[in-house]
């Protein structure tokens, strides 16, 4: 072989090499209907029997055709005839590390949350590996539910071993994770100065992969000036990629931290509100912060919030479910997004939150503008389109990626194909419409991450999924029995902020003696 050509064969085969793994997760999906988003009008842009390919995990051709010109001959070809093609759900505030808990509290309320769930109380029930696992078996749960961007508030961050097995699981996942290490007090000599070293730690060893280390931050209120000064510091030097905090106002607002035992302490997640976060210098930084629920929001919070262009996460059912309620955030959705928040009391998935949300706030609003005078609405307050702009477009721009949550050339390729044929679908017209107020997550077919799919005709394509869910029902059952053994707190006299509890009307479904509310059957 002459010089000049074994040269040339060398090059190719580098190149081949190289390339390789662009040219295998490589897919056109095709002859679906794609709703994809506009930039420029901020609008979605819905194509009927398009295509669109994916290259190296990044959505690189839109078209109206369902079979374009110029994909590789080695492209994996996707047939989505009769198919929804969406972009995957972002959810802005969740904790995985609680999935172990599942069904414990159908009926519980935030004050015995706080006393019974939290992370507050949570060090003695849970070994590192029972953690680890909690918090893979909720990733995959999300996934399967099309949720393909989770910002998971680690507040399980009570000792160095602890911290590293909720970081690692997400990072073994192979999902979307914005972790954010949460920087709390605790009962064990693992504080916030040694966090932060941890944090270097993990920061200086991350993977190459989709999980992203971040901050989480609820002590703007009453922690040290100094303690708060060191958190934002390590955020602004190592230009962190996402800052979240908790947000909880009203009769929830504590000045001090008290122990709620001796063994146990208390994590507000109260405080920590927009004028607290500015004066620290972090709002107003280059680094996206989300406060989680932003209950009982004032008006120059909002003010701040969009002069600075951060965002708040809305979780409507945990918001409803545990009473801290959400009295003001309908009037900063333009700088709201989605969360899910406690999943192991409620939905896993963002669509049931956007579906929530949606019909709450058209209540809300139909109540203040035209009903209570006695006036009959002349249109709907709140559409669907921008309910899923809550549930995708939103949670990207919240987390600072202008790529993440649309379907757009250059956008990652995180899609979730919908069964247009299912008997929740079947005669569809508007797309947007179908998911929103029909589809459930029984309807997703598959869903991809970073143009892989992570489920596949229904399945999640997981290894070893079977071991997982033998390893999470081995620890759920164990922390479970130990819960189950422990009589619920008393909700009498006053809270742990001071505030005093008070009597609830119960709903009654039951003609006759009896309400119908009956126990929890655990």
């Amino acid at each position: 072989m002459l010089p000049n050509m074994q040269s040339f064969y060398s090059f190719w085969l580098l190149y081949a090499v190289a390339f390789a793994p662009f040219a295998a997760s490589s897919k056109l999906l095709t002859g679906g209907t794609i709703i994809a988003f506009d930039k420029t009008s901020g609008l979605f842009n819905v194509i009927r029997g398009g295509s669109l390919f994916i290259q190296g995990g990044r959505i690189t051709l839109i078209s109206e055709s369902h079979s374009p010109p110029g994909i590789p001959e080695n492209a994996e070809v996707v047939n989505c005839t009769d198919k929804i093609i969406t972009p995957g759900f972002v959810d802005t505030h969740r904790h995985g590390w609680q999935t172990v808990y599942k069904t414990l509290g159908s009926n519980t309320t935030l004050a015995e949350y706080a006393n019974r769930y939290s992370a507050s109380v949570a060090l003695p029930l849970f070994t590192p590996d029972d953690l680890y696992i909690s918090q893979l078996a909720g990733i995959y749960e999300a996934q399967a539910a099309g949720v393909t961007t989770i910002l998971d508030h680690a507040h399980h961050t009570w000792t160095k071993d602890h911290a590293s097995a909720g970081w690692k699981a997400s990072v073994d996942s192979n999902a979307r994770v914005f972790f954010a290490y949460a920087f709390m007090n605790t009962t064990t000599d693992f504080q916030v100065p040694q966090q932060i070293e941890h944090w270097r730690e993990l920061a200086a060893s991350s993977p190459a992969n989709l999980s992203t280390l971040c901050i989480a931050y609820d002590d703007f209120t009453d922690s040290p000036e100094a303690i708060t000064k060191s958190v934002v510091d390590l955020a602004k030097e190592s230009n962190v990629p996402v800052f979240t905090s908790h947000q909880v106002e009203g009769p929830w607002l504590c000045k001090s931290i008290r122990p709620i035992f001796p063994q146990y302490y208390l994590i507000k997640v109260v405080g920590n509100t927009p004028e607290d976060i500015f004066r620290s210098g972090l709002l107003n930084s280059s680094i996206p912060v989300v406060i989680s629920h932003a209950a009982f929001l004032t008006a120059r919070g909002a003010q701040l919030l969009r002069d600075t262009n951060q965002h708040i996460s809305t979780t409507p059912e945990s918001e409803m479910h545990y009473g801290h309620t959400h009295p003001s955030s309908h009037l900063i959705m333009d700088q709201g997004s989605l969360g899910v928040d406690t999943h192991f009391t409620f939905s896993t998935d963002i669509l049931t939150q956007a579906r929530i949300w949606l019909q709450r706030v058209r209540e809300h609003l139909y109540g203040a503008t035209v009903i209570d005078r006695w006036q009959i609405p002349n249109g709907n307050p709140m559409s669907v389109n921008q309910a899923f702009l809550l549930a995708t477009r939103n949670g990207g721009l919240a987390l600072g990626r202008d790529d993440l949550g649309i379907i757009a050339v250059d956008a990652v390729a995180d899609i979730v194909v919908w069964d247009g044929r299912s008997p929740a679908l079947l005669g569809w017209s508007d797309p947007i419409a179908a998911v929103i107020l029909h589809a459930s997550v029984g309807d997703i077919e598959h869903v991809l991450v970073n143009g892989e799919f992570v489920k596949r005709d229904r399945k999640l394509v997981v290894k070893d999924y079977s071991e997982v869910q033998d390893r999470f029902l081995d620890a759920a059952k164990r922390i479970q029995a130990k819960l189950k053994a422990t009589p619920l707190p008393t909700q009498v006299g006053n809270f742990l902020t001071g505030f005093p509890y008070g009597p609830v009307q119960q709903a009654d479904v039951q003609r006759g003696q009896g309400t119908g509310y009956g126990p929890i059957y655990i």
